[in-house]
């Protein structure tokens, strides 16, 4: 009995030991489930978003881009010239963010060698896990900070000797930077885009003194990478020419019969009745949009072989006479001079000759338009590079589809009626980079001769003994 009783206990004892190791196991088994499900103990790893290299700019701040699947803990930022190391943020992030950006700026006196440049932007970022003993994950990421404080070099190679009011000019110039950004020149109050000309580091640009400006002046404003910033201010002679002004009476006949039919064909001006505010909704609105038409399609500076691109004097319409001239404003009245009804800009020549007479491409050309353009009738827009655009307005009939290729000499219309015009004539515009100017320029040779077609000699003999010396 004793011995069943001693074996039997020793079952019993060894029973519970089981019982117990199992229930050990299994709090274990339970714990490491909790720890490794839990997303308490999350293991993935923040996300940093940072460039691989940039450049150093004091006045700007970089943003790094944090990222976490739970939620971000803390950071801190580094800049280091590999010998010295400063800290330049650090902090922790609210609880529960799970994106976020971190703004660095880094000082003008930053305390580290610029000859040991490039630096390294270095980041550790740790999100709220309770992985690894509490201290959660950790990533680290770097950048390079390229130092450059040296701004663009400018210089004029050649340029127009001067610019009328309402006038064109040529500019060719040069801006140098190994990390050049952006480069464009200013002048009567726009940006006047450029090309690359020729050699590396030269642009040039057709430019224009837009007529209602009074004051002008030419700045090459270049950029580059790091944020360095170089202005040069171009010295060119400016000549003021005065514009006609101009009052129009307006007759009964005219209200009711070119305005109203002009008018019918547009959506909103064809609703009013009243013929005064009707002729107003013609001669502004639809105006504006019309010229906001040819803006949009002569503002791109197409690229042209600079060596070959050479205009001559523009000639659009054989014997013909000017009736308009460019730059008029006008005033309209109905019965009494003093109340004006309303005021326009005319931004053309009015050539007439015969009826119906052909118009030629003076260029050659790309037409980039060509179809009816309510006050101005059916139009072509005609691209001859370099910015330069003309325009036909009125035509009877056009002969040139967008697309069209057109030969110097080629004929591209002919003369009439169309839109706002009352006898048959030819509206000729030009723009450079959308900006309406003065014909006269253009139909000139001897314009052409000394403005520009100098002003490239001028420069190709500065390149080409530039080139000499470097050999």
């Amino acid at each position: 009995m004793r011995r069943r009783n001693y074996y039997g206990s020793r079952r019993r004892r060894g029973g519970k030991g089981w019982i117990l190791f199992l229930l050990f196991l299994l709090l274990v088994g339970g714990g490491a489930a909790y720890v490794w499900f839990s997303p308490k103990f999350e293991r993935i790893p923040p996300q940093v978003e940072l460039s691989k290299s940039q450049y150093w700019n004091p006045k700007e701040t970089i943003e790094i881009q944090a990222r976490d699947n739970q939620g971000l803990g803390s950071y801190r930022v580094y800049l280091t010239d590999r010998i010295k190391r400063i800290e330049l943020a650090s902090g922790d992030f609210v609880e529960g963010l799970r994106d976020a950006k971190i703004p660095v700026r880094i000082p003008e006196h930053v305390g580290l060698d610029p000859k040991r440049a490039p630096w390294t932007l270095q980041v550790e970022l740790v999100d709220r896990s309770l992985w690894n003993f509490g201290k959660g994950n950790r990533v680290q990421a770097s950048s390079k900070i390229l130092v450059d404080r040296t701004p663009p070099a400018l210089g004029v190679l050649a340029k127009s000797p001067s610019i009328v009011r309402g006038g064109s000019a040529l500019l060719i110039f040069q801006a140098r930077d190994p990390h050049l950004e952006s480069v464009y020149v200013e002048a009567g109050g726009r940006k006047w885009k450029v090309l690359p000309y020729k050699q590396e580091g030269t642009y040039a640009t057709l430019l224009a003194w837009p007529f209602q400006k009074k004051g002008f002046r030419i700045e090459i404003v270049a950029t580059d990478l790091a944020g360095n910033r170089s202005v040069l201010r171009v010295p060119i002679e400016t000549i003021r020419r005065n514009y006609r002004q101009s009052w129009i009476k307006l007759s009964d006949r005219f209200l009711k019969g070119k305005i109203a039919q002009i008018a019918s064909q547009d959506p909103d001006a064809s609703k009013i009745k009243d013929p005064l505010k009707r002729f107003r909704a013609v001669n502004e609105g639809m105006r504006k949009a019309n010229e906001a038409l040819i803006h949009r399609h002569s503002s791109k500076v197409t690229p042209v072989d600079f060596d070959r691109w050479r205009l001559r004097a523009f000639y659009p319409l054989k014997n013909a006479k000017r009736v308009a001239d460019f730059g008029d404003e006008r005033h309209y009245y109905y019965r009494d001079r003093n109340v004006e009804v309303s005021r326009s800009y005319h931004l053309g020549y009015d050539l007439a000759s015969t009826r119906n007479a052909p118009i030629v491409s003076s260029n050659p050309a790309t037409v980039v338009f060509a179809s009816y353009n309510g006050i101005y009738g059916n139009m072509p827009i005609l691209d001859h590079g370099f910015g330069l655009y003309t325009i036909y307005g009125h035509c009877s009939s056009l002969l040139v589809a967008p697309g069209d290729k057109v030969r110097a000499g080629e004929v591209i219309a002919k003369t009439g009626t169309s839109g706002l015009a009352l006898g048959d004539h030819l509206h000729f515009g030009m723009l450079v980079q959308g900006v309406e100017v003065l014909p006269m320029d253009w139909m000139k040779a001897n314009w052409i001769k000394s403005h520009i077609d100098r002003v490239f000699q001028r420069a190709d003999r500065i390149l080409a003994s530039r080139s000499k010396t470097k050999e």
